[in-house]
């Protein structure tokens, strides 16, 4: 494995019981690359998270993530699950949320340190949310709460940060300032998103993996109807969302 990837896996397949999720998958994630995981609902983006992240062992193949076996490296990565695993009944501040990912091994929240609470601020700004570090975590909108995961995921200062449908659901203005501040955290660190959604933000994205079944990687500058109609169907319409797509259709 080269010192500058991230991630790589090597003729990985993984199957459960007998149904096949994964074939001969290869993939090359450099550091402080912005990639985009995409593919239809089954394809097996769940299952190739759940390996990159050492929660499950491939069938056939090797994962390799900063150059050591995954589940060895995982606290390297900054995880942001999916919107819909946030409680908004539970009776949390927004500080509260990302002193979450502070914790560690067990440690109570009465034994978080300066240092804990300087990082907290510290990530707060970095997304926009210090202003809101005291708002209850029911009065936040759907692009503050998805800042506020985002933040969470930095707190344990990750090279690497992985994110689960983070654009879901959200507006464009929204979206437009989510992958603005990701634009931002690209410059520190590696970044990976995953989503079904196929809309690709191509003055931000680097690499396109398309999952189903097998990966395809496609630089962002071959994005275009025939790549990904083999991936969703012919029936799929395209959406831009860079502001410099005149003349664009």
């Amino acid at each position: 494995m080269s010192a500058d990837n991230v991630v790589e896996f090597q003729n990985v397949s993984f199957s459960y019981n007998s149904r096949l999720v994964l074939e001969n998958v290869n993939l090359t994630v450099s550091d402080k690359e912005f990639v985009w995981v995409v593919g239809p609902n089954g394809g097996g983006k769940t299952t190739l998270v759940k390996l990159l992240l050492g929660l499950l062992q491939p069938k056939t193949g090797v994962v390799r993530v900063f150059g050591s076996p995954a589940a060895a490296a995982r606290r390297r990565i900054g995880y942001m699950p999916q919107q819909a695993q946030l409680d908004l009944r539970f009776p949390v501040t927004a500080r509260d949320v990302v002193l979450m990912g502070r914790l560690n091994q067990g440690l109570l929240p009465a034994k978080y340190s300066s240092s804990d609470k300087d990082t907290v601020r510290n990530v707060l700004q970095l997304v926009g949310m210090e202003s809101m570090a005291d708002s209850p975590l029911k009065d936040l909108s759907g692009g503050q709460q998805r800042r506020l995961l985002i933040a969470r995921a930095l707190a344990c200062q990750p090279d690497m940060l992985l994110l689960d449908e983070p654009t879901a659901n959200l507006d464009s203005i929204a979206e437009r300032e989510l992958f603005q501040i990701l634009k931002k955290l690209n410059q520190q660190l590696t970044v990976m998103m995953i989503s079904h959604d196929p809309a690709f933000v191509s003055d931000f994205v680097k690499q396109v993996v398309c999952v189903n079944r097998t990966v395809a990687v496609h630089p962002t500058t071959e994005r275009d109807r025939e790549f990904i109609g083999e991936l969703y169907g012919d029936s799929l319409r395209m959406v831009r969302h860079d502001k410099h797509a005149e003349g664009d259709n």
